[in-house]
């Protein structure tokens, strides 16, 4: 029996999945760079024992969704702006040696901080001195300790359409069923 409707309603939740994640993170202001140009729905595989769909993104991706523990936020500069744990339920945590190195992590806030020409400041709101690895290394640090806060960008949009999913899967198999048992018929009469 062809599948074709019961496919048809997978791509359109995934593709509904993707597009609202991307307006999520858009809603952030963390969107309009590589995560969200990462988002794409992947392939579809319907058969009589599974059904399966990808949707692909950045690695970082899963770690802005569900956020990241801070490894030790008693740590965070008293003069940082946020303080304490960001993501006290999240699976992951800095510090856990699973993925990803300090320096390859610094490296990336002192890109960052150089696209966006972030620059320390004395007390007066003064320019110092300070070069951009040097403003990694800050930024990294309190980063570091007190976690990543989840943005769950992915998360609420699976679940804004995995409500309606079954009642779609549900017509889509009727009209696939219903085309399946004309073709049966049709076959019966002619054969």
């Amino acid at each position: 029996m062809q599948l074709d409707n019961f496919k048809k309603a997978l791509e359109q939740f995934r593709d509904k999945v993707v597009e609202e994640s991307k307006k999520n993170l858009r809603k952030e202001k963390k969107g309009g760079g590589s995560l969200e140009n990462s988002i794409k729905g992947g392939q579809v595989k319907v058969t009589e024992r599974s059904l399966q769909f990808e949707i692909e993104m950045n690695p970082y991706g899963v770690f802005q969704d569900k956020g990241v523990k801070g490894n030790d936020p008693s740590k965070v500069s008293p003069n940082a702006k946020i303080k304490g744990q960001q993501a006290p339920n999240s699976p992951y945590r800095f510090g856990s040696g699973k993925t990803g190195n300090w320096s390859g992590f610094v490296k990336s806030i002192e890109q960052w901080a150089k696209r966006k020409n972030v620059r320390l400041r004395d007390e007066k709101g003064r320019f110092t001195k300070g070069n951009y690895k040097s403003i990694a290394h800050i930024i990294a640090g309190n980063i570091y300790n007190r976690g990543i806060k989840p943005s769950l960008f992915f998360t609420k949009a699976f679940q804004k359409y995995a409500k309606d999913l079954p009642t779609e899967l549900e017509s889509a198999f009727a009209l696939d069923t219903e085309a399946f048992l004309e073709f049966t018929t049709k076959q019966q009469l002619n054969g």
